[in-house]
């Protein structure tokens, strides 16, 4: 396994090595992340629990919680509001599982430190930020087959895209790149880690907080008042809120309403200056400390 994960990663060729380190960067990180994926789908039972729990969580909130959940714009306890909640559930599941690939980052850096697939990497010529960089994408794209069964999923319970085509395609893309922002979080957290095992408590013991004290599942108005401000320049909240804009989909306020946080009137825009804001600081930090690790 780990030599499947570690091929040639450069020429011998002598005029082939006077590459710019930016063009040996992203030659070495896209080799990384196809080795990466590539190696997921050789462990089909992971990949399968992966798939999985996200689509309990839609059975779950549809037809377990949601008939307790009121969404303004429908009578509490008809039908009409449970298939309401159906709508405004999705978003909210897709900014879960994102959210999620945290996890994933963290697990995973952490089994590779401990088995020594990092001083592997060294001893490699290769870039020593194409390791991350290579690992954080590929765990992003892994995304967009988990996003894929999860709109099948909600199409099926009822959920639809309301909002055209390319509004729903930008949602994607905003879901994936808050993925990819939570990779680099993960990845520095799985990289000062002692092990595996810390690493699998690490990996979600800031994520549940994030995603429950947020508006994925339940309206913000609910909330005390110290919970409500947290949750409302949450970056989930504004996620989420923000592809249910884009999907279409009900947001749990009247159409054109003030919601009194700049961060859910400007939903798109706070997300994305967040994300920048959170790869800007995390992805130096985890370069950092991978270059630490592999010196050891």
């Amino acid at each position: 396994m780990t030599s499947q994960l570690l091929p040639p990663l450069r020429s011998s060729n002598p005029e082939a090595m006077k590459r710019p380190l930016l063009g040996w960067t992203l030659h070495d990180s896209i080799v990384i992340a196809r080795s990466t994926i590539l190696a997921s789908f050789r462990i089909p039972e992971a990949l399968f629990f992966q798939l999985i729990q996200p689509v309990i969580f839609v059975l779950l909130f549809a037809y377990v919680f949601g008939g307790a959940i009121p969404i303004p714009g429908a009578e509490p306890g008809t039908a009409a509001d449970a298939s309401l909640y159906r709508q405004y559930l999705m978003p909210g599941i897709f900014g879960q599982t994102v959210a999620f690939a945290a996890a994933a980052s963290t697990v995973g850096l952490a089994e590779a430190m401990q088995k020594g697939i990092i001083d592997r990497y060294r001893a490699l010529p290769m870039s020593q930020s194409a390791a991350l960089i290579g690992n954080t994408f590929a765990n992003a794209l892994r995304q967009i087959l988990v996003l894929t069964v999860l709109s099948i999923t909600g199409y099926i319970v009822g959920w639809r895209i309301d909002a055209g085509i390319l509004n729903a395609v930008y949602a994607y893309l905003l879901l994936l790149l808050f993925a990819y922002t939570v990779t680099w979080v993960g990845a520095y957290i799985g990289l000062s880690v002692p092990n595996t095992e810390t690493a699998n408590t690490a990996g979600l013991i800031w994520i549940f907080p994030l995603t429950f004290l947020s508006n994925a599942f339940v309206p913000l108005d609910g909330l005390p008042g110290f919970l409500k401000v947290f949750a409302a320049y949450n970056p989930i909240s504004s996620l989420v809120l923000a592809t249910r804009e884009l999907f279409g989909n009900p947001t749990g306020y009247p159409p054109g309403a003030e919601t009194g946080y700049w961060s859910l009137n400007n939903p798109i825009l706070y997300t994305i200056l967040t994300c920048g804001i959170a790869i800007a600081i995390f992805a130096p930090l985890a370069v950092r400390k991978y270059r630490r690790a592999s010196r050891r």
